[in-house]
């Protein structure tokens, strides 16, 4: 039976389509099954960042419409052995076009091929977010070390807690800056995890080097030279219980309204 794992943020642009893509990946090369599904519609980015905007003949909107088989919307990676497969977005249809009993049904078969069944959430708290949350069992919110991403990211763990996934809720912290972790204007990760009180999976580094791979259509997972593919390694080892999660032993520190208060002054 397989994992239903959901990827949110509230904000948009925080690089959750690209972590998807690349955790995904990761899974796949590590001979897991699993599949990714953009629930962004109206959009769609997710085959583009992995590479498989060219094989997409079919999407998730269509097969909830019963307008094609899931072997029809189902697109694999050749590059990843078959472990690895997407369910793409539709570019032409609304978010309440996604029926949400048979979104389920879509999943229970899903669940019944795949190791872990990875859904990318679209931005903001609205019919998008509950439909792709409605039925995950984990649920790994990603956020950038700036007050407004910060500030959603908050909103969203207080919306998942009300859809029964409180126990199996993680941070992932992105585009994070080192250097600039000790400067009094910025917030680090220590911060951003006392702040949030959620357990923090992982640390993935900005690096401009992504973009690069986003437009090549090659995700950055299969450069083993950068540290971000090693950190993305690292969240993956802890997805399928490698290794364990950052764990949160104290109570937050400061709330989010005092620690924009601070930052402000």
């Amino acid at each position: 039976m397989g994992q239903i794992i959901v990827f949110t943020s509230g904000k948009g642009g925080v690089g959750k389509s690209t972590l998807v893509a690349n955790i995904g990946t990761s899974i796949a090369l590590a001979k897991k099954r699993v599949v990714v599904i953009d629930m962004d519609i109206g959009l769609r980015n997710l085959d583009m960042i992995i590479g498989l905007e060219r094989k997409v003949k079919a999407n998730i909107v269509d097969l909830t419409k019963n307008l094609c088989t899931l072997d029809d919307a189902l697109v694999y990676d050749k590059r990843t052995q078959n472990y690895l497969a997407l369910i793409a977005a539709s570019q032409s249809d609304l978010k309440k076009d996604i029926n949400l009993f048979k979104f389920h049904k879509v999943l229970n078969d899903l669940e019944e091929i795949f190791d872990y069944i990875i859904i990318d959430s679209p931005a903001g708290i609205e019919e998008g977010f509950n439909k792709s949350v409605f039925f995950a069992k984990k649920a790994i919110v990603v956020v950038n070390p700036e007050i407004s991403s910060i500030r959603d990211a908050d909103r969203v763990l207080a919306l998942l807690e009300n859809h029964r996934i409180k126990k199996e809720i993680f941070l992932l912290i992105n585009r994070y800056r080192k250097d600039l972790s000790q400067r009094s204007y910025y917030i680090s990760a220590t911060e951003i995890i006392d702040l949030l009180h959620v357990p923090c999976i992982g640390i993935i580094s900005e690096d401009e080097r992504v973009l690069r791979q986003n437009n090549s259509g090659v995700p950055f997972v299969y450069q083993s030279s950068f540290s971000v593919s090693t950190e993305v390694k690292d969240v993956t080892d802890k997805i399928v219980g490698k290794t364990k999660s950052i764990k949160r032993n104290a109570p937050p520190s400061k709330s989010i309204w005092e620690k924009m208060k601070k930052n402000s002054i």
